[in-house]
């Protein structure tokens, strides 16, 4: 028997050299630019790199893609406050570091 994908794992392969704008990383969540913008200023979702004044020059990395795509998820279904959603997002990625971990190390490392 399979068990069904986790909806707060979405396979990906990270491109930390990849950057997307504001209107795009808010279509790849579903939300709107205004969604993505509050969320910055809560300090939910990180800018990589400010070019000027506005969020015109804002871009963001694949990692802050899928950390942003998570948290529209939970705020979606869960009718989770953004500062929650983010700290389950946090416990999240910091499983997912762990397991990492686990796996360079071996089944039967100390």
């Amino acid at each position: 028997m399979t068990s069904a994908p986790s909806p707060f794992f979405t396979p990906c392969e990270v491109l930390d050299s990849a950057a997307l704008d504001l209107a795009e990383l808010a279509h790849a969540c579903r939300q709107p630019k205004e969604w993505v913008v509050q969320r910055v200023r809560e300090d939910v979702l990180q800018i990589d790199t400010d070019a000027g004044t506005g969020n015109a020059g804002w871009r963001f990395s694949s990692r802050m893609l899928l950390r942003a795509r998570r948290i529209a998820h939970l705020e979606d279904t869960y009718d989770a406050d953004p500062q929650l959603a983010a700290l389950a997002a946090d416990l999240m990625e910091e499983v997912a570091a762990l397991r990492q971990l686990l796996g360079q190390r071996g089944p039967h490392s100390p």
